[in-house]
């Protein structure tokens, strides 16, 4: 989930007063885990253990250590260049507007297209859960819309009730996943988690790297730099104790879930996986409960997706990377962004599969992330930072994308036909803004 939170939060009377009063460690924090913990984890559990089968916990821990290393690169930017353009700005920084970089950017709104289309198609999922069997994919397809095109006028209508509930929606979601945990200990088969059922190393990386998409939240804290308190002390501690936090709260769910339920049941009910592995030791009341809290955190995850969404394609619009016509603001927000994003969002969620989305979204924030490490190690003197670690998250970024372009071309290659468009999308549309524009392939930035 991402969003321009500190500038939500001015909006909504939610996180900031209009004193200016600087948000403390337990906010930044508080926003880091929401933005991690979205709808992320209730969407690719399954997908998780398709792969990595019982070694799923431990494919959790592997995508875990990646974000960690590159949220050591976005601490130090964030201290350096404190901005609500975050990733935007920091590659600019690094490299200078121009159509590489332009390319990045673009690709990052396409990104977030993607976590929105996992995040409705994970509502649809878990909400078709209330039909029988022959009407429940219909009604996926309708929640799925129906998520999209109601939080989309929600945010024309500006209504914020979804906005204001965020901190008590983040609560309930963890607090029903660490009471999940809680309850499921000590019911779990460890024969279900013997190395005996584990996949091969490849296919755990590949495992961990399907779901990166589940970790991507953390950056929005990046988007809040410049309206922390005490920033050189309090973003290295919230930056890493949120990514410690939740892949922590990631493994032992994962572990709860390949515990309790076995693997051919996880994978039948893949779409919905941790509600149906709630049942076997809290019985239907697990179940909907589950459910419940998966229909919360996707929707609020929708609704702070598509509000951060039309606001980066405003960023990058200011930053000459995509047309003027998407920094025009109506009723002091970019509508176009907001319903381009939505129309997009409406057609990849209703045409494509739970895994094909996961994988493309994971493959484009390892990529993001890698360019953010780059940016790290570039400017490592002016920003006090070790290159070598940030040369480790670039390391690991692309070594985790190489697992995960294996695994596809392994088993489903058509999918990298899919994240083949995408990138050559992003890059086809700075190309043909630039030439339409009669802008320069590279240009300085606009101050």
């Amino acid at each position: 989930m991402t969003i321009t939170c500190a500038e939500n939060a001015r909006e909504n009377g939610h996180i900031m007063s209009d004193s200016g009063r600087k948000i403390g460690f337990l906010g930044t924090a508080a926003i880091g885990v929401g933005g991690m913990v979205g709808g992320g984890i209730f969407a690719v559990l399954g997908l998780s253990v398709q792969l990595a089968q019982g070694a799923a916990p431990l494919a959790f821990a592997v995508g875990g250590v990646v974000a960690l290393l590159t949220a050591y690169s976005y601490t130090k930017l964030s201290i350096a260049f404190p901005d609500q353009g975050g990733t935007v700005v920091f590659l600019d920084r690094a490299f200078q507007p121009g159509v590489l970089v332009g390319a990045f950017n673009v690709l990052l709104w396409a990104s977030y297209v993607v976590m929105l289309s996992l995040y409705s198609y994970a509502f649809g999922s878990y909400g078709s859960g209330f039909a029988g069997e022959s009407f429940r994919p219909l009604l996926k397809h309708i929640l799925i819309s129906a998520s999209i095109i109601g939080i989309t006028g929600l945010n024309l209508l500006k209504a914020d009730a979804i906005s204001r509930a965020e901190t008590w929606i983040v609560g309930v979601k963890v607090t029903i996943l660490l009471a999940f945990v809680a309850i499921g200990l000590f019911g779990i088969k460890t024969a279900q988690l013997a190395p005996g059922t584990w996949a091969d190393p490849l296919h755990i990386v590949a495992g961990g790297m399907i779901v990166f998409v589940a970790y991507e939240g953390f950056e929005l804290i990046a988007n809040t730099a410049q309206d922390v308190k005490d920033p050189k002390k309090t973003l290295p501690r919230a930056f890493f104790a949120t990514v410690l936090f939740v892949i922590g709260l990631y493994i032992l769910v994962t572990i709860v879930t390949v515990g309790g339920l076995s693997l051919a049941k996880i994978q039948a009910a893949q779409d919905y996986a941790l509600a149906a592995a709630a049942e076997p030791f809290l019985g239907s009341f697990g179940f909907w409960l589950i459910t419940v809290a998966a229909l919360l955190s996707t929707s609020s995850a929708i609704n702070a997706t598509l509000y951060g969404s039309a606001r980066l394609s405003y960023t990058i619009a200011k930053e000459r990377e995509l047309p003027e016509e998407l920094e025009r603001q109506v009723w002091h927000r970019p509508i176009e962004g907001l319903l381009i994003t939505a129309a997009l969002t409406l057609v990849l969620a209703n045409l494509g599969d739970l895994s094909s989305i996961s994988t493309v979204g994971s493959a484009g924030f390892l990529l993001i992330f890698g360019a953010v490490n780059a940016a790290g190690m570039k400017l490592s003197r002016r920003i006090g930072s070790a290159a070598w670690i940030s040369g480790a998250g670039l390391v690991a970024c692309l070594g985790a994308l190489g697992a995960l372009v294996w695994q596809t071309l392994s088993t489903q290659p058509a999918r990298l036909l899919i994240l083949a468009a995408m990138l050559i999308l992003s890059l086809g549309i700075e190309l043909l803004y630039r030439l339409l524009r009669r802008r320069p392939l590279h240009l300085q930035r606009r101050l």
